[in-house]
């Protein structure tokens, strides 16, 4: 059996890497993660774990790209702690009604001063939402897409595309379902 050596860096190499990185980039990233975060102490603990999470590797220099390295990290750090901070906020904006149909709406339609956590919410619903419609089939997309995103009614639509009502209906319906099962999964996600 070969024993494989690891090569590790000299401790003096490594802290002046992590030195030279910090002062290179320590700015940049923080003026990339204040405006997607509550307040300023959010952001310092975020940039503080890409800091620590940095110089836990035993690798710093067979990193290429350093500076896509660190925006990587830091964008999945304030993802994670974006979906385990449960908001009030959120939870104001997303429900069930009474028949037990997900409402997502009132999130989409507000104005980015609602806050930084419920842009990067919207942003994800766009993101997730546009990625279901690309799962359905093309009349039932094109039936949503032009009633819900282009406000015309059903019945313009079933004119348009010379079809009966109660199809576009059961088209319209297919799609809400499918989009309520995905977006569900994602509101579950943020949340739990």
């Amino acid at each position: 059996m070969e024993v494989v050596e690891e090569i590790t860096m000299p401790q003096e190499e490594k802290a002046s890497i992590i030195s030279q990185t910090v002062s290179k980039y320590g700015g940049k990233l923080m003026s990339y993660i204040r405006p997607k975060v509550k307040n300023t102490e959010d952001a310092e603990d975020i940039l503080q774990e890409v800091w620590f999470q940095f110089s836990s590797l035993t690798n710093l220099s067979e990193i290429v790209n350093v500076g896509g390295w660190l925006y990587r990290v830091t964008a999945n750090k304030i993802t994670d702690r974006y979906r385990k901070k449960k908001t009030e906020n959120l939870e104001d904006f997303v429900y069930e009604d009474e028949d037990g149909s997900f409402s997502i709406k009132d999130i989409l339609l507000l104005d980015e001063s609602a806050g930084p956590e419920i842009k990067m919410f919207q942003d994800e619903i766009w993101k997730k939402l546009f990625e279901a419609l690309d799962e359905l089939p093309e009349k039932q997309r094109l039936v949503y897409v032009e009633n819900e995103l282009n406000d015309k009614t059903l019945q313009q639509i079933a004119d348009e595309q010379g079809e009966n009502i109660k199809t576009i209906i059961s088209r319209k319906n297919y799609a809400v379902k499918h989009l309520r099962n995905r977006l569900r999964r994602l509101y579950e996600d943020l949340n739990s």
